[in-house]
């Protein structure tokens, strides 16, 4: 099943998670590897696609799961985590309806 992942960053995070970044790509590479990976990326803190020294509010992450308590295993592994670019990550189920 698909699930949702959005991590909200911390204030003046952006340092953290700039030296975090690689590690966290590493994950998701690996699993659009896997297949699993729907779509992932960061919101940035501005109306702008690069928000500079404004950085960024969080990100999202749907990716398939064999269920919820894989996908929060999964989650708390990220190294934004341990970095603490995030402040709070909620995980949801997912269903997608459209583009069918």
């Amino acid at each position: 099943m698909l699930y949702v992942i959005i991590g909200e960053d911390r204030a003046n995070s952006l340092e953290a998670r700039l030296a975090a970044r690689p590690a966290h790509l590493e994950r998701l590479q690996a699993l659009q590897a896997e297949g699993r990976l729907f779509v992932a990326g960061p919101c940035p803190a501005i109306d702008s696609p690069d928000p500079g020294p404004a950085g960024f509010s969080g990100s999202i992450i749907i990716a398939e799961f064999a269920s919820l308590e894989a996908a929060q295993t999964w989650a708390d592994a990220d190294p934004y985590i341990a970095a603490g670019v995030y402040e709070k990550v909620t995980i949801k189920p997912f269903k997608k309806a459209l583009p069918a």
